[in-house]
């Protein structure tokens, strides 16, 4: 009786530790079977879908006339989306159901902490797409937004990079510039550029009119049509003021170098023909008393 309760590694020690050892090579040879099952699933989904989704992707996506930028970033998602497919997948293939739950709640986890921690990353992100989707701008493009101006050198997905006539560099989140209004003084084959002349009262307008038509169709890179124009567009208190009109082909022309130019020109033709530039004066009509003040020299004594 006192047998039949002992343990049975005390009835039969060699048989008990034989017994426990066979159950332990049974469990690590049912895990290593697991976990090759899951190893190959994985590997064969994982490549598959890989390849698969990213070529659609980027057959999608060069279809719709997408830029490379964009058609990267697509076959870089649609990756990913393969890596987190296969593993859980796999998971359930194998048999998994532990590590399945703990890789969507790990999953969860991440993407709250990022959708918090990252806000500002992720919608630059998302605008620096629709950035080269809209293609409001592109590479070379001068571009003026809130108060600031640059030459584009370089969009990527998080921010754009510009350079100022002063050479000096610009790095702007793409967020500021998607939710800005962005003028782009290339977008057209054609630009107008105005300059304000003032000539004074007593000179010949008809005279200014003419040199201002001539000068502005003499520059280099102005365009025959539209043809230059200059209206006379306000009377001020000590100035005729002309809006001198010319239109110049962005893509080839400078503006600044045009303006610049002519500007030059007209001055020296002004000169020529004993035309004025205005200067603010005051006329003062009718009498005016001045009290006089006595001064008186104090000699030393």
């Amino acid at each position: 009786m006192l047998l039949q309760q002992q343990h049975p590694l005390l009835r039969d020690p060699a048989g008990f530790i034989v017994s426990a050892i066979l159950d332990i090579i049974a469990g690590i040879g049912g895990f290593a079977v697991t976990l090759l099952t899951f190893i190959v699933a994985f590997a064969v989904l994982y490549f598959i879908g890989k390849g698969l989704l990213t070529e659609m992707t980027r057959k999608a996506l060069n279809q719709r006339e997408f830029s490379p930028a964009v058609v990267s970033l697509g076959a870089s998602i649609a990756g990913a989306i393969a890596l987190f497919g296969a593993v859980a997948i796999a998971a359930v293939v194998a048999g998994f159901p532990v590590i399945l739950g703990a890789f969507a709640t790990i999953a969860g986890a991440l993407a709250l902490g990022v959708a918090f921690a990252a806000g500002d990353i992720i919608e630059n992100f998302v605008a620096g797409i629709f950035i080269l989707k809209d293609e409001p701008f592109e590479v070379g493009d001068y571009i003026e937004w809130s108060g600031n101006g640059g030459i584009v050198r370089k969009i990527n997905l998080r921010v754009s990079k510009l350079d100022t006539w002063d050479n000096e560099q610009l790095t702007v989140p793409n967020g500021q510039l998607a939710n800005a209004v962005v003028k782009n003084t290339q977008a057209h084959d054609t630009r107008r550029l105005t300059v304000d002349i003032g000539v004074d009262y007593g000179s010949d307008a008809d005279k200014a009119r003419e040199i201002l038509l001539e000068e502005a169709a003499a520059i280099d890179g102005v365009l025959e049509d539209p043809a230059p124009a200059a209206p006379l567009t306000t009377l001020g208190d000590s100035a005729i003021v002309f809006n001198a009109r010319m239109w110049i082909n962005p893509q080839e022309t400078g503006a600044g170098g045009v303006k610049h130019k002519f500007t030059e020109n007209v001055m020296d033709r002004f000169d020529e023909a004993d035309i004025g530039f205005p200067y603010p004066h005051t006329q003062v009509v009718g009498e005016l008393d001045i009290n006089q003040m006595e001064t008186s020299t104090v000699a030393d004594d």
